[in-house]
């Protein structure tokens, strides 16, 4: 390669490099390009293979994409010995030998020093031939290159940091809706979970009648609304512990119109939120209140909520009854459909009921008997999962190993993101869904190990909020480096959750 060649290749592969990131933060895509371009130049005698590493803020290395090689979740390589084993970067480029895990083999790395705002960040790795050698023009090659590859991984990285903005905004909307749904409710303390199940409970329906992701996401954020106008109802008939008068429950009846009134806007968050209120206690035969509407004059959500809502009403105990059984609320459900609810959703309810009895489990009021048996009917769970459920990780405890069971489902539901290249964005819901529910869990835990004196509640609540801390910190690092976050957070949780089940919660079989 002579001075003109570098210089062609160069510009060539900066424009083409160029016009692939403009499109995508793909850095695979990147690599692919940059192979494209490079087998024009067989004097670098550079091999069809290469990497990029990137550096975690604790100084390890990270492959975050590959070209002609495996992927990092399936990788042997460790990238954590020789030169990769110090949380440096060098600024120039230089050859290494590195010793491959498969049969001990060999290898001649290139490595182009990739560089944020100044800063070493890490290596684009490039397969070289045995015995290459780097001469003048070959160096000073693939310096440019190193720089141009630095300009577009630093775009990249700004790419997906401004997307990780955008869904804080739209949480911070989210949280403030959700807060105001949860005041309902802790002035009825007696309700426990009933939010979280009934919000799950329509996500399941939702999913089961085929409703796209951006109303299922729209029906979780504004499903927690359905009861917030109970903000208006006095105590003496919201908390009263028998059954309402007629007069009292006409007052009761006005917390629709008070739900609409709260939730006045032209938001589509806020307009969803404002069906759900306004009419979850809609009839399908126009026999419900506050307007009597009917049929499809009654919004989707609204529908869907209403099944949600009658069926965890129905199946759990308060103050002024004893909760039905499963089997009772099923059938009235099933009674109803085409009198008080949509027949749609009264299917897709029986269809779905696996995995509402399932979420009946995860978001339970009262504490974990370690003695229970359940008989839940099988779930469809995720297949080709990256950690599929072992039983010989059960601890013994049926509602423990379900909420283990659900924890696996959200590890692998990260680990479809990750491999799906959704980003970062994408990844930061998941962790904060996972985030939320490990506290659920922890705290339900916790509760059961107290009750029962266990004598490891101190150690393990001491690991649950190290755990929750961890998570907190990949958040942060979300923003700061997103392009190595969802492969950090994702080998940390297999590792964490894997180890604590099989070492710490596989004691708490004493209990039984």
């Amino acid at each position: 390669m002579n001075n003109e060649e570098k210089l062609l290749a160069i510009s060539r592969l900066v424009f083409e490099l160029t016009i692939t990131n403009s499109l995508t933060s793909d850095l695979d895509v990147l690599l692919e390009r940059l192979f494209g371009v490079l087998k024009n130049y067989p004097d670098l005698q550079l091999e069809s293979r290469g990497a990029i590493l990137l550096l975690n803020p604790r100084g390890r290395f990270f492959q975050v994409a590959q070209y002609g090689m495996d992927p990092a979740w399936k990788s042997p390589i460790g990238w954590d010995t020789g030169v990769f084993s110090k949380p440096e970067v060098t600024n120039y480029c230089h050859l290494q030998t590195i010793t491959l895990p498969i049969a001990s083999e060999q290898a001649r790395i290139v490595l182009l020093p990739l560089s944020k705002e100044g800063q070493g960040v890490g290596y684009a790795v490039l397969f070289a031939a045995p015995g290459f050698e780097l001469n003048a023009i070959h160096t000073e090659f693939m310096s440019d290159l190193a720089l141009a590859l630095s300009g577009l991984v630093q775009r990249a990285w700004t790419n997906e940091t401004l997307r990780i903005r955008e869904l804080e905004l739209e949480d911070a909307r989210a949280d403030a809706l959700r807060s105001l749904g949860a005041a309902s409710e802790y002035r009825d303390k007696k309700t426990g979970w009933h939010i979280m199940r009934m919000t799950n409970f329509a996500q399941a329906i939702a999913k089961t009648m085929g409703m796209s992701e951006a109303q299922r996401e729209l029906l979780y954020v504004a499903a927690p609304m359905h009861d917030v106008g109970k903000i208006g109802i006095p105590d003496s008939v919201l908390l009263k512990p028998g059954k309402l008068t007629a007069e009292e429950y006409a007052v009761m009846k006005t917390h629709t119109e008070i739900g609409v009134t709260i939730l006045e806007g032209k938001d589509t968050l806020i307009a969803a939120a404002r069906d759900i209120a306004g009419s979850h206690h809609e009839r399908w035969d126009g026999e419900g209140y506050p307007e009597g509407l009917k049929d499809e004059q009654i919004p989707l959500l609204a529908r869907v909520c209403a099944v949600a809502d009658v069926f965890d009403a129905l199946t759990s105990t308060r103050p002024y009854k004893t909760a039905w059984t499963v089997e009772e609320a099923h059938a009235f459900i099933l009674s109803e459909s085409g009198k008080h609810f949509d027949p749609l959703v009264v299917r897709a309810f029986d269809e779905a009921l696996p995995e509402l009895l399932r979420i009946s489990q995860l978001y339970r009021d009262d504490i974990i008997d370690p003695k229970q048996v359940l008989a839940l009917p099988p779930v469809k769970h995720r297949e080709n999962g990256w950690i599929p459920w072992d039983d010989e990780l059960s601890v013994g405890i049926d509602v423990i190993d379900e909420h283990h069971r659900y924890l696996f489902d959200l590890i692998n539901e990260l680990y479809l993101v990750v491999v799906g290249k959704r980003g970062a964005r994408e990844v930061a819901r998941v962790v904060k869904s996972l985030d939320a529910y490990a506290k659920i869990h922890f705290r339900a835990e916790e509760k059961m190990m107290e009750h029962y004196r266990y004598e490891g509640l101190e150690r393990q609540t001491h690991q649950h909020l190290a755990f929750e801390n961890k998570i907190a910190e990949f958040c942060e690092e979300l923003h700061a480096n997103p392009l190595v976050a969802p492969f950090d957070v994702l080998f940390y949780l297999r590792d964490w959750l894997i180890h604590h089940i099989s070492i710490e919660d596989a004691q708490l079989v004493s209990l039984k």
